[in-house]
């Protein structure tokens, strides 16, 4: 083993070791600014971690890379949800469906669903002190109390989220508790890792990027220890991209089908649909995609329209609402476009430019490379609506691994920033705007700087072109 391969290893260590103890950090509640300063120490490490990989010799980066993706995903099994309770409904959810009963009819405090309660979801006396912990109708003096966020709601998730969590409920031993849902997430990470592998491998791209993914602490805290059910939309919208790369018809429609997929799994992945357009030029071409995609989420619906009694959108208006989504003057949503504009110009101005920057993607975008237009969509998209949870960006850590253009990552990382000190400023959007606004600073630099490196590639005298891919996308 050469020095450079030594020194890769020591930040790798450096890294798992740091994020085993970020997660095993119990300060969410007490001390989130201590839990954001072990995290951002996480961010440095993976940086140091990238710089020391592109140094080592090529037979041993692919070793490296899965060796580290393993090591990085299970630190995430240390220990329960540390930063989010969505956990506790995916679990609800499929417990409920392995009861016969559509996910979408009842509210996890609907009385009619109490003989499926356990004391882990449903915590009664002493045990309903603790952090996080709702509390629930009931009679007599006993309290009673759920670890289910938003007990008094319909659940939002798509049915292809919602088949997922009956899938680990019907497989998992009855006593499990979180650990499936981990396990499950932390499996489907490295798969990402798989597909990002097999993807730039055929595009013949660095495949060190792939640890822009693998090795990233959002996986292991968000994906894993959170087990936020974005991740099985992340494999479903890369494995889909790289299909959709393919000329082949028929890989482009089974490429449009997981994204369809993706979509029914958390919506947001339909941000990469311009990216899996781009360069398209005639309607067939377009529909060979977009008509799979449309087609399977619509369907995957069916089964729950038929079973359930209720609306199988579920809370989506009213999460919707409540985020303040619908509102610009809303909290620290759209805080950077409201630094600049009055109100009333928010919406207008966030749909212009979005639409810009599809229309942009997909007449200019490269269709053998999908994701770098999914990522420009999917970056200035999270950057302008200034979204409040950290775990969205997992799409776009993807997006960036498949890409190359690392300073996208400041997005997550400012997402992060916004999520786990919010608490601590009041959510106020003056931590919104320093966060996204240094991250978008980063990107507007680091946009003018390949710009500027690709005119001097050409050189004076010359027509204009870009720089190798590797020259593009890497540090």
């Amino acid at each position: 083993m050469n020095l450079r391969t030594v020194l890769a290893s020591a930040a790798l260590a450096a890294l798992t070791a740091s994020l085993f103890l970020t997660i095993r950090y119990d300060g969410s509640s007490t001390d989130p600014a201590g839990l954001f300063w072990w995290y951002a120490a996480c961010w440095v490490l993976f940086a140091a971690g990238l710089l020391a990989l592109r140094r080592v010799p090529a037979g041993s980066v692919v070793p490296m890379l899965l060796a580290g993706a393993v090591t990085v995903a299970v630190t995430g099994l240390v220990g329960p949800p540390q930063t989010s309770t969505d956990l506790y409904r995916y679990a609800w959810d499929g417990r409920v469906q392995s009861a016969g009963i559509s996910p979408y009819d009842h509210t996890p405090q609907d009385p009619a669903l109490a003989p499926l309660r356990d004391p882990w979801l449903f915590p009664t006396g002493a045990a309903c002190t603790g952090p996080y912990l709702a509390p629930v109708p009931h009679t007599g003096s006993t309290p009673h109390c759920t670890r289910i966020n938003r007990p008094a709601v319909h659940t939002i998730y798509p049915p292809v989220a919602e088949a997922y969590f009956l899938a680990v409920d019907q497989l998992a031993p009855s006593d499990a508790r979180h650990k499936p849902l981990q396990i499950g997430a932390a499996l489907i990470s490295l798969g990402v890792t798989g597909a990002l592998l097999l993807i730039l491998r055929r595009a013949g791209s660095d495949l060190r990027n792939a640890a822009y993914w693998a090795w990233c602490p959002a996986v292991p805290v968000e994906a894993v220890n959170n087990a936020h059910i974005d991740i099985l939309g992340v494999l479903l919208a890369v494995t889909g991209l790289g299909l959709a790369a393919v000329p082949a018809m028929a890989r482009r429609t089974a490429g449009g089908l997981l994204i369809g997929a993706a979509i029914a799994t958390k919506l947001m992945p339909a941000v990469v649909l311009p990216g899996a357009l781009a360069g398209v030029r005639r309607v067939r071409d377009a529909a060979v995609v977009l008509l799979p995609a449309a087609a399977f989420a619509a369907l995957a619906y069916l089964p729950y329209v038929l079973l359930s009694h209720g609306s199988v959108f579920g809370y989506l208006g009213g999460y919707v609402e409540e985020e303040g989504y619908d509102d610009p003057s809303a909290a620290s949503r759209y805080s950077l476009l409201r630094l600049v504009l009055p109100d009333t110009w928010v919406f207008p101005v966030l749909v212009t430019v979005v639409a810009g920057v599809c229309v942009y993607v997909m007449w200019r975008g490269d269709q053998q490379r999908p994701w770098s237009g999914a990522l420009l969509v999917t970056g200035w998209s999270f950057a302008l609506l200034t979204p409040g949870y950290s775990w969205y960006a997992l799409l776009l850590v993807a997006l960036v691994a498949l890409d190359g253009r690392w300073e996208w990552l400041a997005i997550a990382l400012a997402g992060a920033a916004v999520y786990l000190l919010g608490p601590r400023f009041g959510y106020q959007a003056a931590l919104s705007n320093v966060a996204y606004g240094a991250a978008a600073t980063l990107v507007l630099t680091a946009t003018v700087m390949r710009l500027w490196a690709a005119t001097k590639w050409a050189g004076p005298g010359t027509e204009a072109t870009m720089p190798p891919a590797e020259t593009r996308h890497n540090p």
